[in-house]
């Protein structure tokens, strides 16, 4: 498998902060990933098909522009239907870490192996009403496991409360299995509540709008990475 870039291995205490480019304004991108890079760990691309989600995003050729715009790793979320058709363009266009949900795989693990098979990390979501067996078995095979903290779609919504005790379930299931994978968080995440899921057993955070309409976003990661890791 590729190597990924070497801010992505997980320290002792370490939360990966990973700004989804969602909220940025899209006719500044490059200008918005310039200024996020500067405290950022990866930077979380969402692309959706308006068949899976209920909105239309980014594809390919944004996620060529922006490996060339940042050498940061590009998680990258496929939020389309059968994902499998297209793993191999966005490898190409140059994700470091490919993110497939689980509810539009017919077959999983396939898409998985092919993933790692093109030499990056392979990751799989579930949306808040599915539950953690829908993964039990392939969990092994993970490089990172993104639990959705809101529905799908939007950026923007509140953070659905009862998601912490599934992070929480999905920590102990790892740990049963000696599964190594991130555990990556994407839904109304904040400085008021980064703490708690960290402490629930999430090690990446996706977070949208309380970096991109703030002020200032790197103030704002910086905000945020403090919070996630206080008392670790």
């Amino acid at each position: 498998m590729a190597a990924i870039h070497p801010r992505s291995e997980l320290r002792p205490g370490q939360v990966v902060l990973s700004p989804s480019i969602l909220s940025a304004d899209f006719a500044e991108l490059g200008a918005a990933v310039d200024l996020v890079s500067q405290d950022a760990d990866w930077i979380h691309v969402d692309v959706m098909d308006g068949m899976f989600v209920p909105n239309l995003t980014i594809g390919m050729p944004v996620v060529k522009a922006l490996r060339r715009r940042t050498a940061l790793p590009l998680d990258v979320h496929l939020m389309i239907a059968d994902p499998g058709r297209y793993v191999e363009a966005f490898v190409e266009a140059g994700a470091d870490l490919l993110t497939v949900h689980a509810e539009a795989c017919l077959h999983l693990h396939r898409v998985v192996q092919t993933i790692h098979d093109l030499g990056i990390r392979a990751g799989v979501s579930l949306n808040p009403a599915t539950p953690l067996s829908a993964i039990e078995e392939i969990l092994p095979e993970l490089d990172l496991v993104l639990l959705m903290s809101v529905n799908p779609g939007f950026g923007g919504q509140k953070y659905i409360p009862s998601v912490t005790e599934k992070v929480a379930a999905l920590r102990a299931m790892m740990e049963r299995k000696g599964v190594q994978a991130y555990l990556e968080i994407d839904g109304g995440i904040s400085a008021k509540n980064a703490r708690e899921v960290v402490q629930a057993g999430v090690t990446a955070i996706v977070a949208g709008n309380s970096v991109f309409a703030a002020a200032d976003p790197v103030a704002a990661l910086k905000t945020l990475r403090a919070a996630a890791v206080a008392d670790r």
